[in-house]
């Protein structure tokens, strides 16, 4: 059994607990391994459709990279799915969603914004801070930011390490949806069970063409590039499903397949 975090299965959900509340779910080496391995299992399950991520307690989604494991000559060995074995992963095609209950600093906010959707408590807050401390958000914080929420917003927060509220974050764009502490696992099912009533495939074919066509240099090119996820869905059983499902005015049945 994990040590530094838990996982729950509810038919196609998986939620992923960050589980180290005595240091603000804080992340080092180990249970960063952790994580990448959860993440394995929910990227390889066919039956896993749907992911939140959470942390433990009332205080912090994540504090971000546990400086003082570090500062302690704790071995820092990076997993090559990044930051809490997630930030790296590009071409996760699942889709996530980060119910942030609290402080998500540095690699914290880099792990919420990893994910596709943030679900956040109104007590939650966010920062890149690590220009503070001498240091800058590696975990594809950087990057991410401006492509969420555009140059001038981001540029307000990366180079200052400003913290922002919930409600900000709301208005900046990268927050879907802001609810009282309490409801914050139940609003973020709530999201997981509106992604869920698509088809799966569907759900990956846009979310990897939509990931991918932000690369591609005009519309044309995004419009016209070959999506793997996409072709999967044209052959699949659900693309009959769909269809079928809506003439006989009943809800679908996905397969996944």
């Amino acid at each position: 059994m994990p040590e530094f975090c838990k996982a729950e299965r509810d038919g196609h959900l998986f939620t992923i607990t960050m589980n180290r509340p005595e240091v603000m779910n804080a992340i080092h080496p180990p249970a960063s391994a952790e994580l990448a391995a959860l993440w394995d299992e929910f990227e390889s399950d066919p039956e896993l459709w749907v992911a939140i991520v959470t942390g433990a307690g009332d205080r912090a989604f994540s504090a971000g990279n546990d400086l003082k494991y570090q500062a302690s000559g704790g071995e820092m060995v990076a997993v090559p799915s990044g930051f809490a074995g997630i930030t790296s992963r590009y071409q996760m095609v699942k889709p996530v969603i980060a119910a942030v209950n609290g402080v998500a600093m540095g690699g914290g906010f880099e792990i919420a914004l990893a994910a596709d959707l943030i679900i956040a408590s109104e007590k939650a807050t966010f920062a890149l801070p690590e220009p503070r401390v001498g240091l800058a958000a590696l975990a594809g914080g950087i990057h991410r930011l401006p492509r969420q929420i555009g140059m001038k917003n981001a540029m307000g927060m990366l180079l200052t390490g400003r913290r922002v509220s919930a409600a900000e974050g709301k208005e900046l764009g990268f927050v879907n949806e802001v609810v009282p502490a309490d409801d914050l696992l139940p609003a973020a099912r709530r999201w997981a069970e509106q992604i869920l009533e698509c088809a799966p495939l569907s759900v990956r074919a846009s979310k990897e063409a939509a990931m991918q066509g932000l690369d591609a240099p005009t519309l044309e090119g995004a419009v016209t590039a070959r999506y793997d996820q996409l072709y999967g869905m044209l052959k699949s059983e659900d693309f009959v499903e769909g269809p079928r499902a809506f003439a006989q005015k009943r809800k679908p049945d996905w397969k996944g397949r």
